[in-house]
């Protein structure tokens, strides 16, 4: 039996990465929502081991110590409250998610880049007000020149987001895998329909 356990190892050693674990504040939201917070199983295990999180879900899967079987954690809630950051960080992938990955000039989504509103070579600066997403055929349209100049208008005018206002967003832009264990702890504090 051992030998098959090592021989299994040995050919798929990264196995266990595949089996991460939701993270929880102790008010049972997700930490954050874009990106999710997830831990690798590692960090869950060590955390239950210290009592740091209450595990609330689990995989099929087991790992062993010599003296442990444990199965994988696969929703962890913290025993402790961690306040939410009120300050949304300046970053290009902050700026995407707050323009809902879409060109604000044209609507398109997929490849896009960042434009200044009003042009650097005209004094605009690096901010949530000047910066916003846009496609490559945008940007060079706009090119160093004022909105009015290149005949393109915003969609939306840009301005600093909340951090709620960023979850709300994050939460239309869930990530590609869902384990079903999740689905429980995920949104359950939006409105619902009536």
């Amino acid at each position: 039996m051992d030998g098959d356990f090592r021989t299994t190892f040995v050919r798929e050693p990264t196995a266990l990465k595949h089996h991460p674990a939701l993270v929880l504040n102790a008010d049972y939201r997700p930490l954050s929502y874009y990106p999710l917070s997830l831990w690798p199983w590692q960090e869950a295990v060590k955390a239950a081991f210290m009592d740091r999180v209450t595990i609330l879900a689990e995989y099929d899967q087991v790992v062993r110590s010599p003296t442990t079987v444990i199965r994988i954690p696969s929703v962890v809630v913290l025993k402790e409250f961690v306040k939410p950051q009120k300050r949304v960080a300046f970053t290009r992938f902050n700026l995407f998610l707050r323009d809902e990955f879409s060109c604000q000039y044209c609507g398109a989504k997929g490849e896009l880049t960042f434009d200044h509103v009003v042009p650097r070579a005209r004094g605009g600066i690096t901010s949530w007000e000047n910066v916003v997403a846009a496609c490559s055929p945008c940007n060079l349209r706009k090119g160093s020149k004022t909105l009015r100049q290149s005949g393109l208008s915003l969609r939306r005018p840009p301005r600093q987001p909340t951090a709620e206002e960023m979850r709300n967003v994050g939460r239309r832009f869930p990530p590609n895998y869902l384990h079903e264990s999740w689905l429980d702890f995920l949104y359950w504090d939006q409105e619902l329909d009536a």
